[in-house]
């Protein structure tokens, strides 16, 4: 038996490998595409186009607009004179927002009043102009701690009904795009590049016609898919193995749970993404109809997976459908060991369903090998 296997082991990994493309698919775009993926997938807004009209231009607003642009935000690309400037600069692109200041903002302020500043947004980007929206807020409520501060200090006292927020993001402190994105990358690399061998594993040889070679030979079936998916079990473990590297050394994204976990994790994933290329590749005629089928799958189980889109977000009927998605519990469970560094008292659910899915789906791979091939 160890013989056959072996014999199968090598013959795959020759196969896999032989193309020198192939090697840099496997190992090198895995890191480049999670380089790109950290930096321009990325929710982080700055230097932001702002235009300016300034109706009061007085030290009192003159001040507030150098504070604005002193937090790195927001940039000063154009001062105007009416709002009927801020249209054709908006539409054109050249602006994402424009704050206007009416005429007695330093007059309002100085007898204790509250003056009013408007923001004109860009809203064709509606992730954008809520950063955008979200940074302002917390501008004016810094801005208004201030100002009662300083009229605190000149009437000799405190203020008496003044109420501070603080708030503290937990995880990820400076609310970073990388430590929620670089993590889900593994997950999605992970699955289009086992999903996608795999799916080409019995076709291919369907195609060149080795099949039925392989069939008269003395190794059993269990020994055939195992030899099949066990190449691509290494190829996993490497890709997330190199991806963490990278992730650790470009955007200083560790992992802060259990290595061990993240080890075991992988293995239940690769179950269900290994089971749905092998049976992809049963039901495929060509390594074409094989490729397809495997990115119409890949589509679905990234969307539904709650990696740009959260779940909870989602329709109820939609949400029960990604209960059957894979690739949504792993983002879970390696987002927890990166992110939050739980343990497996935390994410034992998530485990138990990538079990259930993982056997089902490669049970049901296994069946439908033995009807189409046996």
């Amino acid at each position: 038996m160890f013989e056959r296997l072996k014999a199968m082991l090598v013959k795959e990994f020759i196969q896999t490998f032989r193309d020198p493309r192939m090697r840099l698919v496997l190992f090198i775009l895995p890191a480049v595409q999670t380089v790109i993926f950290g930096y321009a997938v990325n929710m982080d807004v700055r230097n932001i186009p702002t235009a300016v009209i300034d109706r009061d231009n007085s030290p009192a607003s003159r001040d507030l607009l150098a504070s604005l642009f002193a937090s790195g935000y927001f940039h000063q690309t154009a001062r105007l004179a009416d709002e009927r400037q801020v249209s054709r600069l908006l539409d054109s692109g050249e602006v994402r927002v424009a704050i206007v200041i009416n005429h007695g903002l330093a007059e309002t302020l100085g007898r204790g009043g509250t003056a009013t500043v408007q923001a004109l947004l860009d809203g064709t980007d509606s992730n954008t102009a809520g950063v955008i929206l979200g940074y302002l807020a917390r501008f004016a409520e810094a801005r208004n701690l201030q100002l009662v501060s300083q009229q605190a200090a000149r009437g000799g006292g405190l203020p008496s009904a003044a109420v501070r927020l603080e708030g503290r993001a937990w995880f990820n402190p400076d609310l970073a795009s990388p430590p929620f994105y670089v993590p889900a990358v593994i997950a999605n690399i992970l699955f289009i590049i086992t999903m996608l061998l795999s799916a080409m594993a019995v076709v291919r040889e369907k195609e060149i016609g080795t099949i039925e070679q392989v069939i008269v030979t003395p190794i059993r079936k269990f020994e055939f898919i195992l030899g099949k998916t066990l190449p691509f079990v290494l190829i996993g473990y490497g890709n997330v193995f190199l991806i963490s590297l990278v992730g650790w050394l470009v955007f200083r994204v560790p992992v802060r749970g259990s290595i061990g976990l993240l080890i075991l994790a992988t293995g239940l994933f690769l179950m269900s993404s290994l089971g749905s290329g092998l049976f992809i590749s049963t039901i495929s005629q060509t390594q074409q109809q094989a490729m397809m089928s495997a990115f119409f799958v890949i589509f679905l189980a990234m969307l539904l997976s709650g990696f740009a889109f959260p779940v909870a977000n989602m329709p109820l009927p939609v949400q029960w459908l990604t209960m059957v998605n894979p690739v949504r519990w792993f983002m879970e469970i390696i987002r927890g060991l990166y992110l939050k560094g739980v343990g497996l008292t935390i994410l034992w659910r998530q485990c138990g369903m990538l079990l259930v899915i993982g056997l089902v789906v490669l049970g049901t791979a296994v069946a439908r090998f033995r009807k189409t091939v046996g």
